[in-house]
C-alpha cells in the first residue's frame, strides 16, 4: 500500500473517512516512501493463502516463512499483514489469515510470552504503529462484515497492549464516533464488536473512567429503535462484556432503569440471536448486581424468564434456565454467609431477597416439564435443556431447602412408574436432584420408601432410566447414608450396582461412583480414616472381595469410554482406603495385582504404536500409581515387604515416562508416600532416586512437576529426620537456584519457601550453614506488599506470606531446645514484623492468622528466659493476643497457647 491517499481507496463511506481523519490524523510518513515487503518467491497474499492450504507441506512451508519474517523483520511483517487486511481486493480468507496473524503477534495466553509480544509492539516505530492502527480502524468499515470482525479483533489486541500503558487514549472516542455518527451498519457492527473485545480483554479498572461513553454507545446500538438486528446483537454482546466495569452506572437508579429496560426489551426481539444475547446479559447482571434486582424481578424478570424457559428455541430456553440457576447459586451463597455470621453473633453483610422461594410455584412446574424433554440419542457431552433443568432443580433445592419437597413429590409419585420412559427418568432425576438442601430428617422417610423401588429400577429396560437411577443411588449413598440399613439394603443394593458394572459405559461410571460413595460414607460412619482407627470389621466386609474383583474386571478393558475404567480404579482406591482389618488380605492381593499390571505394562512399552496407545499407557500407569499411593497410606510401615518391588517399578516408570509430566508427577507422589510411610527405612532407596529428582526440580517450565518435586524434598526430609542432613546441602542449593529463575512459576517459589521449613525442622542445628541466606530470602519475600486494585496479586501475597510463615515455623521449631537456638535472636525482629504485618491486614485468612499465632508462640517458647522480653512486650502483641474478632475455635486455641507462651517469656 502506498501513500496516505491510497489508504482511502476502497473505503465505502466518505463521512466515515472524514470522521476518522478528524480524530486520528494521518502519520507524517504517509507522504514518504511506502513500506514494502520483499519475498523472492511469492507475494504476501499468496503466502497467507498457503497457510490455509489443505496440503500439509504447503501449509507448513508458508507458516515457517511467516514465522521467519516475524523474527527477522518484525516491523515489515506487521505492516505487510496490515496491508493485506485492509485491502478490499484481497480474498476474504486471505484477509482472515492476515487478521489472525496480526492478532496472534500481539496476544498470547502465557504471561511471559504476552510481555514479550507487548514490548515488541511498544518498541515499534510510532509511524509503523500509526499506519497499522489506522488501517485496522478503516477496515472496520469494510463492505465485508467478516473483514470488519477480523479488524475488530486486531483493534482490541492493540488496545489490550497500549491502553494499560496510557497510550492510544483517543481510541475509545474514535470508536464511539463510529457507533454514534455513522449510517453504515457494517461499521457499527464491527465497532461494537471491537468495543466488546476490548471490554473482554482489558481489566475493568482501566476502562472504568470511560464507562459512561462506552455504555452510551453500546446501549444506543441495543435499543429496540435500532433497525438492524446485527447491530443490536453486536451491541448486546458488547454490553455483556462491559457489565463488570459499569458498576457506578448501575448504582445510579435512572441509568440502571434504562439499561434494564433495553435488555428486557431485547429479550422480546424478533431475532432469536438477540434474545439469546439479552438473556445472557440478564444472567450476568443477576450474578453481578443481585442486590439491586428486587424491583426488576417483581416488574419484569419473573415473567420474562418463566416464559423464556418455555421458548421453542432451545438456546433461549437454556439461558432462561441459567438465569434461575444463577439466582439459586447466589442465594445458596447468601444463606451460607448468613449462617456463618450467625455463628459469630454478627449480622450478614448482604441479605437474601428469596427470589427463588417466591418464584417456586412458577418455576418448578416448568423445570419438571423440561426434565421430560430428553432425547433418546442425546450426546452426554452436549448440554441440553433437560440437563439444564436438572442442574437448576439441584440448585433450587439448595436455595429453598425443605420447601422444594412438597413442590415436587406429586410429580415423582405420578411418574415414577409411568410407561413413557421420559417421565420415569424425569421422576428419578427429580428425586436425585433434591437430595441436598432439605433437612435430612425431611428426606429420610422419603428415601427409605424410595430405595427398594430404585434398586429394582436398575433392571429397567431403558438405558436412560438405569443411568439416572444409578446416579440417584450414588447420591443417596453420598448424602443420606443412614437410610441404607446394612442388614436390609446392602445385599440388594450391591447386587444391583455390581450388576450394572456389566452394562453401558455411562451406567458403569455411575455404578462405580455409587460404590465409591457407599465405601466412603460407610467407612466414615462405621470407622475412622486413620490407620489407628481401622475397625476390626465393617458392614461391607462380607462383600469386599466380590466388589473389588468385579471392579478389577471392569479395569481389564482396553477401552475407557466415558472414563468408566478410570471410575472403576477410583472406586477400588476407596475400598482399599476404608478396608477393615478383616479384609486387609484383599488389600494386599489387590496391590500385588496392580503391581503385576504395572510391571507388565513396563515390559511391553516398546510395543506401543501411535499416540492413542501412548495416552492409554500413560493413563493406566497414573491409575496404578493412585491405587498404590492409597495402599501405602493405608498400610503405613506395613508396606515394607513390598517396598523394593514398588520402588523398582516406579524407578522404571520414571525412566519410561520421558517428559510425560503427568506420569512423572504420579510416580513421584508414590515415592513421597513411600518415604512418609517408611521414614528412616526409606534411606536405601534415596541414592537411586535422586538422579531422577534433580532434573524434575530443574524443569522450570513444568509448574506442576516442579511443585511435586519440591514436595518430595519435604517428604524425604521429614522421613529421615536428622539423617537427611547429608542431603540438605544439594537440596538447599537447587532450591535457592530455583528461586532465582525468571521462568519458574511464582507459586512454585512459595512451595520452595515452605520447604525450607521442612528441611530446617528435620535437621535442626545442622541447618546453621543455610540459616543466614534463608532468613535473608524470607525477609525480602515478606516485604512484598499487595496492590489493593490487583486481586490476583493480593491472593498471591497472602499465599506467599503463608509459605514464609511455614518456613519460619520450621526453622524456629527445629532450633528450639537446641544449643543453636540463640541464632534466632538477631532475626526475631524481622519475624515479628512480618507477623504484625499479616495480622493487621484486613484481607487476612484464618489459616494465615493461625500460622501467625503459632509462630509467635513458638518464638516465645524458644526463649522462656526472657531474651525476647522487650520485643514481646510491644503493645501490638498484647493487643492481638486479646483480640476478639471473628475466628474459629482452632484459631482461638492456638491464640490462647501463644498468649501463655508470651506470658511465660515476659515474666
Amino acid at each position: 500500500m502506498g501513500s496516505g491517499q491510497s489508504l482511502v481507496k476502497g473505503c465505502q463511506s466518505a463521512c466515515f473517512l472524514q470522521l476518522l481523519s478528524s480524530i486520528l490524523q494521518p502519520a507524517p510518513f504517509f507522504s514518504q516512501q511506502p513500506f514494502t515487503v520483499s519475498y523472492p518467491t511469492m507475494n504476501a497474499t499468496e503466502l497467507l493463502a498457503n497457510t490455509l492450504s489443505p496440503d500439509a507441506t504447503t501449509r507448513q512451508n508458508a507458516t515457517e516463512k511467516l514465522e521467519n519474517a516475524s523474527r527477522e523483520n518484525y516491523p515489515e511483517y506487521m505492516l505487510m499483514l496490515s496491508s493485506v487486511l485492509a485491502d478490499e481486493n484481497s480474498q476474504l480468507h486471505v484477509r482472515n489469515a492476515a487478521g489472525l496473524a496480526l492478532k496472534n503477534a500481539l496476544s498470547a495466553r502465557e504471561s511471559a510470552r504476552q510481555t514479550e509480544y507487548s514490548n515488541r509492539w511498544l518498541n515499534l516505530s510510532s509511524d509503523a504503529k500509526a499506519k497499522i492502527k489506522q488501517e485496522s480502524l478503516m477496515t472496520l468499515g469494510s463492505s465485508s462484515s467478516k473483514a470488519g470482525t477480523f479488524a475488530a479483533q486486531v483493534v482490541a489486541a492493540i488496545a489490550a497492549v497500549e491502553l494499560p500503558q496510557g497510550q492510544w487514549n483517543e481510541l475509545i472516542e474514535v470508536l464511539l464516533g463510529f457507533v454514534n455518527n455513522q449510517p453504515s451498519a457494517n461499521l457499527k457492527i464491527a465497532t461494537l464488536q471491537a468495543i466488546g473485545f476490548i471490554c473482554e480483554s482489558i481489566k475493568p479498572d482501566i476502562l472504568a473512567l470511560r464507562s459512561n461513553e462506552i455504555l452510551t454507545a453500546v446501549i444506543h446500538g441495543a435499543r429496540k429503535e435500532e433497525t438492524s438486528p446485527d447491530v443490536q446483537l453486536a451491541a448486546i454482546h458488547a454490553l455483556f462484556n462491559s457489565l463488570e466495569f459499569i458498576r457506578d452506572n448501575f448504582d445510579r437508579e435512572g441509568e440502571r432503569n434504562y439499561i434494564m429496560q433495553v435488555v428486557c426489551e431485547a429479550t422480546q426481539n424478533q431475532s432469536v440471536n438477540v434474545q439469546i444475547g439479552a438473556f445472557e446479559c440478564l444472567v450476568r447482571i443477576m450474578d453481578l448486581y443481585y442486590d439491586k434486582m428486587a424491583l426488576y424481578m417483581e416488574q419484569a424478570l419473573f415473567g420474562l424468564t418463566v416464559v423464556g424457559m418455555k421458548h421453542s428455541e432451545e438456546r433461549v430456553a437454556l439461558q432462561a434456565v441459567e438465569f434461575w440457576s444463577t439466582v439459586c447459586e447466589e442465594e445458596v451463597e447468601l444463606a451460607l454467609e448468613a449462617q456463618e455470621a450467625q455463628e459469630y453473633g454478627e449480622l450478614p453483610e448482604r441479605e437474601s431477597k428469596y427470589f427463588s422461594k417466591i418464584a417456586l410455584p412458577e418455576i418448578v412446574p416448568v423445570l419438571l416439564m423440561l426434565l421430560t424433554k430428553q432425547e433418546e440419542d442425546a450426546d452426554e457431552d452436549e448440554w441440553n435443556v433437560s440437563m439444564a433443568a436438572g442442574t437448576c432443580l439441584t440448585l433450587l433445592a439448595g436455595a429453598v431447602a425443605d420447601a422444594i419437597v412438597p413442590a415436587v413429590i406429586p410429580f415423582i409419585e405420578a411418574h415414577i412408574k409411568a410407561e413413557d420412559w421420559h417421565h420415569r427418568e424425569a421422576a428419578v432425576m427429580t428425586f436425585g436432584s433434591i437430595l441436598e438442601g432439605p433437612d435430612p430428617s425431611v428426606l429420610t422417610p422419603l428415601a427409605e420408601q424410595a430405595l427398594p423401588l430404585l434398586i429394582n429400577m436398575m433392571a429397567d429396560t431403558n438405558i436412560h432410566v438405569k443411568d439416572t437411577t444409578a446416579w440417584t443411588l450414588g447420591r443417596i449413598c453420598d448424602i443420606l447414608i443412614t437410610v441404607i440399613k446394612p442388614d436390609v439394603h446392602l445385599h440388594p443394593l450391591i447386587s444391583a450396582l455390581v450388576g450394572g458394572l456389566q452394562d453401558n459405559p455411562r451406567i458403569v461410571v455411575n455404578c462405580c461412583w455409587a460404590l465409591m460413595n457407599l465405601s466412603d460414607q460407610l467407612g466414615m460412619f462405621y470407622g475412622g480414616e486413620d490407620e489407628a482407627d481401622t475397625p476390626a470389621t465393617g458392614p461391607l466386609s462380607p462383600y469386599y472381595e466380590g466388589i473389588v474383583q468385579a471392579l478389577l474386571h471392569v479395569t481389564e478393558s482396553s477401552s475407557n469410554e466415558s472414563n468408566y475404567r478410570t471410575a472403576a480404579y477410583e472406586a477400588i482406591t476407596s475400598f482399599l482406603t476404608h478396608a477393615a482389618n478383616d479384609v486387609l488380605g484383599v488389600v494386599e492381593t489387590t496391590t500385588v495385582t496392580i503391581l503385576q499390571r504395572m510391571e507388565h505394562l513396563l515390559s511391553v512399552q516398546n510395543q506401543i504404536l501411535g499416540v492413542d496407545d501412548r495416552n492409554n499407557w500413560n493413563e493406566l500407569q497414573s491409575n496404578f500409581c493412585s491405587v498404590i499411593i492409597c495402599v501405602i497410606r493405608k498400610l503405613g510401615n506395613g508396606i515394607q515387604p513390598l517396598a523394593d518391588r514398588i520402588m523398582t517399578a516406579v524407578l522404571q516408570l520414571i525412566q519410561s515416562a520421558g517428559k510425560t509430566s503427568t506420569v512423572l508427577e504420579d510416580a513421584f507422589l508414590v515415592v513421597g508416600s513411600l518415604a512418609s510411610a517408611l521414614e528412616t527405612q526409606f534411606s536405601p532407596y534415596i541414592s537411586a532416586f535422586l538422579p531422577f529428582l534433580y532434573p524434575a526440580l530443574k524443569a522450570h517450565e513444568d509448574t506442576q512437576l516442579c511443585t511435586v518435586a519440591v514436595g518430595i524434598i519435604g517428604d524425604i526430609s521429614r522421613a529421615l529426620g536428622d539423617q537427611s542432613a547429608q542431603y540438605a546441602g544439594p537440596f538447599m542449593t537447587v532450591l535457592l537456584e530455583n528461586l532465582q529463575s525468571d521462568v519458574l512459576n511464582r507459586n512454585v517459589k512459595i512451595v520452595i519457601l515452605s520447604c525450607f521449613g521442612d528441611i530446617a525442622l528435620a535437621i535442626g542445628p545442622s541447618f546453621e550453614p543455610y540459616l543466614e541466606t534463608t532468613m535473608n530470602v524470607l525477609r525480602q519475600a515478606g516485604a512484598v506488599q499487595p496492590n489493593p486494585l490487583d486481586y490476583d496479586l493480593m491472593d498471591y501475597v497472602s499465599q506467599l506470606r503463608e509459605g514464609i510463615l511455614e518456613a519460619y515455623t520450621g526453622i524456629v521449631t527445629g532450633l528450639k531446645n537446641t544449643n543453636k537456638v540463640n541464632l534466632l535472636l538477631q532475626h526475631a525482629p524481622s519475624v515479628l514484623e512480618l507477623i504484625q504485618r499479616c495480622l493487621t491486614d484486613d484481607e487476612k485468612t484464618e489459616s494465615l492468622v493461625k500460622l501467625c499465632y503459632g509462630l509467635l508462640g513458638d518464638l516465645a517458647d524458644s526463649f522462656p528466659g526472657g531474651q525476647l522480653k522487650q520485643l514481646l512486650l510491644q503493645p501490638w502483641i498484647a493487643s492481638e493476643l486479646k483480640a476478639r474478632h471473628r475466628m474459629n475455635q482452632d484459631v482461638k486455641k492456638t491464640m490462647r497457647w501463644a498468649r501463655d507462651m508470651v506470658k511465660q517469656a515476659t515474666q
